[in-house]
């Protein structure tokens, strides 16, 4: 089992082993002894994994385990979601000595985690993510978050997970598509931090090295957590091909997923830098190569003065400008601040390329 642990304010662990789902309430009994727990899942997940979950806690001496199904989908994660959660969890009586155990993928994580930190001033929470884009990057680095219908996330807090389970065998019931999706946040660890975990992802078959590209991952993220835990800095460069990939996502009324938006938004910015002259074409060619692999689609409809509005509303914009996320090669990324003029400009060479 790899174990990672995370030196945030408050330190946790990572822990990634296939069938861990199945000890779960052993795990979680070394960290939360004597607490109530309450589980919230989603329609998807529910049906596969939830009976899993609570026998482990019912076998690890866990009582009175309440569960909360939302319905799945990037919709549910709103204001008026989580106020439904908060009179559920009042109604079964979660007081703060009790923990929430999050099971699902990265909108059930972020609901959860926004809950969970609001909730009487703020209860613990345990990630047990089960898709690929979940263990990679949403269940670690305690960002939580409710969407807008500005933009996503814009409503949230940080608040750190007591644990992480990752389970790669609850990967093999996600529909390719869905893989894919998490496929493209570890494309985009590997292009600011990791040139060995891109070559890898470009050449092997994921599905047998799964254990440790989630692990690549989590050392990426955590690397750059324990840094700026806060996001006013370096932690910024986790959101490579997010500034645009949020727009293309708003755009679409989130009706695309989260990953593919992202793999647009990746092109997108590399694009205009080749354009600008900041970056080899080979880091463009090798990007949409990989792209192609995994069936990611390169670009959107929307044209890019739409979705330069939308950036406007980027959690990285200021009053006065963007700060974009650009790469000196495959591997290593670094912070650019852009006034909106500039911005404009930055896209418009892309999209004329």
């Amino acid at each position: 089992m790899n174990c990672i642990r995370v030196n945030t304010g408050i330190p946790y662990d990572v822990l990634i082993r296939r069938g861990i789902l199945r000890d779960a309430g052993a795990e979680i009994k070394k960290v939360k002894p004597n607490t109530r727990l309450a589980v919230i899942t989603d329609s998807n997940v529910s049906p596969l994994y939830l009976h899993t979950l609570l026998n482990s806690l019912e076998q690890a001496g866990y009582r009175d385990i309440p569960s909360f199904t939302m319905p799945a989908g990037e919709s549910t994660k709103s204001l008026e979601n989580a106020g439904l959660l908060y009179q559920l969890l009042s109604q079964a009586k979660i007081s703060r000595d009790c923990c929430l155990i999050a099971l699902g993928g990265g909108v059930i994580g972020d609901l959860t985690g926004f809950v969970a930190s609001t909730y009487l001033r703020g209860i613990p929470f345990i990630q047990i993510p089960t898709t690929l884009l979940a263990q990679v990057d949403s269940s670690v680095g305690g960002k939580t978050a409710v969407n807008l219908p500005t933009g996503k996330n814009l409503v949230g807090t940080f608040w750190q997970p007591s644990l992480v389970l990752c389970d790669p065998d609850t990967l093999s019931t996600l529909p390719e598509d869905v893989f894919a999706d998490g496929v493209a946040e570890a494309i985009k660890c590997g292009m600011i931090k990791d040139a060995v975990l891109f070559d890898l992802l470009a050449h092997q078959d994921p599905q047998t090295h799964l254990e440790e590209i989630i692990s690549r991952c989590i050392c990426v993220k955590r690397d750059v957590v324990e840094k700026d835990e806060h996001d006013t800095g370096d932690r910024m460069l986790l959101n490579f091909g997010h500034t645009m990939g949020h727009a293309v996502e708003n755009w679409m009324q989130y009706q695309q997923r989260h990953g593919q938006c992202v793999a647009v938004g990746m092109v997108m910015m590399v694009r205009a830098q080749v354009a600008a002259g900041m970056l080899a074409p080979t880091v463009l060619e090798k990007l949409l190569q990989i792209c192609q692999k995994y069936c990611l689609p390169v670009s959107c409809s929307a044209c890019w003065e739409d979705l330069f509005e939308i950036c406007r509303q980027d959690k990285k914009s200021t009053t006065k400008g963007i700060r974009a996320i650009l790469l000196r090669s495959i591997g290593d990324s670094y912070i650019q601040p852009f006034s909106f003029e500039e911005f404009k400009t930055f896209l418009r060479g892309g999209d004329q390329q």
